[in-house]
C-alpha cells in the first residue's frame, strides 16, 4: 500500500510567478489603544488642534442645493419629533394607552383557559 504513494511530492503547491506562496492575514487593529492615543495627542496638541480646526471650518461645501434642502428638512422634523415625545410625560402616555386599550372591544381578548370546564 505505501508503495502506491511513493512518487507524490509532499509540499505546498508551488504557483510560476509567485515569489511567496504564503497567505498574508491582516492584522485587527486595536481600536482602544488607538482612541488612547487620539487622546493624549489632543491634549499635547492643545493649541494646534485650534488652528486645524479654524481650516475646516474653511472647507467649502459641495452639496448641492437640493442635499442642503433635504438635511435642513430632515432636522427640522427630527426636532419636532423630539419636542412631540416631550410634551408628555411617560406616565400620561402609559394612561392613554391605558384607555385605548379599555375602549377596544374584548374579541381582541385571548380568551382563558380552563381545565375543570
Amino acid at each position: 500500500m505505501a508503495d502506491a504513494y511513493e512518487g507524490v511530492s509532499r509540499g505546498t503547491l508551488k504557483l510560476k510567478g509567485v515569489t511567496d506562496g504564503g497567505v498574508k492575514k491582516k492584522k485587527k487593529k486595536n481600536k482602544a489603544k488607538k482612541a488612547l492615543e487620539d487622546i493624549s495627542q489632543s491634549t499635547s496638541k492643545g493649541k494646534i488642534d485650534r488652528s486645524e480646526e479654524d481650516h475646516e471650518e474653511e472647507t467649502v461645501d459641495t452639496r448641492t442645493p437640493a442635499e442642503m434642502a433635504y438635511d435642513k428638512i430632515k432636522e427640522k422634523r427630527a426636532a419636532e419629533r423630539i419636542l412631540k415625545k416631550a410634551e408628555k410625560t411617560h406616565k400620561q402616555r402609559v394612561e392613554k394607552f391605558n384607555d385605548y386599550l379599555d375602549g377596544l372591544s374584548e374579541h381582541y381578548d385571548i380568551p382563558k383557559v380552563s381545565w375543570t370546564k
